[in-house]
């Protein structure tokens, strides 16, 4: 998976957005690498935006190409129809939508306030939630290591992850807690990866997807909502 043409792929995508809102884009690979030169830069910012929820346009925020191509990576080895070795427009903008509305749940109040361990334990459910989403722990760390994605700088993603996981939990609606009938539910409705197996066996890992796909679900339908308010600009390179 190539993360150069990350800008390009932007560009055209929100150039298209502006034009027809909610339109698909037309799907590319990323361009290829480009050759190597003698001064290689370490990383660039590729995206500014603001919205009142994060302190407006005084307050902008910055979203740099090795996150995001991670964050692509990642989204691509959710896919099950991704080819191998390679994410495409739509796993950019899929990992654009999701950068940004969680910053934007992080960065609202939470009555009451978590506690830095609850903090932590969500951070956890977090990893965990994400290592099931790239298909294992090692496909997760090949990712991270192809883009340079330090332990701390996974760990910021994670506790952004959880702060958004607890707003959504505590002031839009519970789900990171569901029964054990709400489970069974969704076992018996075949739409889970665990079909033709006891709930007794897949108990944790189907409570996990369950709440992953909850969440996903709640993130979308806020950011859907929450899009008018953002202002996104893309930082071409110079």
């Amino acid at each position: 998976m190539r993360r150069l043409g990350i800008s390009t792929t932007l560009i055209a995508l929100l150039a298209l957005a502006s034009v027809t809102r909610g339109a698909r884009a037309q799907e590319a690979p990323v361009a290829p690498p480009a050759p190597p030169s003698a001064a290689v830069a370490l990383d660039r910012v590729v995206v500014r935006w603001h919205a009142p929820e994060t302190g407006g346009v005084r307050r902008p925020q910055f979203i740099f190409e090795r996150e995001l191509a991670f964050e692509a990576r990642i989204e691509a080895l959710a896919d099950p129809d991704a080819e191998p070795g390679l994410y495409r427009d739509r796993h950019i903008r899929a990992a654009l939508d999701r950068h940004v509305a969680e910053t934007l749940l992080a960065s609202l109040p939470i009555s009451p306030a978590p506690t830095s361990a609850e903090v932590a334990q969500r951070a956890e459910a977090a990893r965990i939630s994400l290592e099931q989403r790239a298909r294992g722990r090692a496909r997760l760390l090949a990712a991270a290591a192809a883009e340079g994605v330090s332990s701390d700088e996974l760990d910021a993603m994670l506790r952004r992850q959880a702060r958004a996981s607890l707003y959504l939990d505590r002031m839009v609606a519970p789900m990171l807690e569901p029964s054990d009938f709400e489970l069974k539910i969704a076992l018996r409705s075949g739409a889970t990866p665990f079909k033709d197996q006891r709930y007794e066996d897949v108990a944790p890992a189907l409570k996990r997807w369950y709440v992953a796909q909850r969440l996903a679900q709640a993130l979308d339908a806020y950011y859907q909502n929450a899009r008018a308010r953002v202002s996104l600009s893309i930082v071409s390179a110079r």
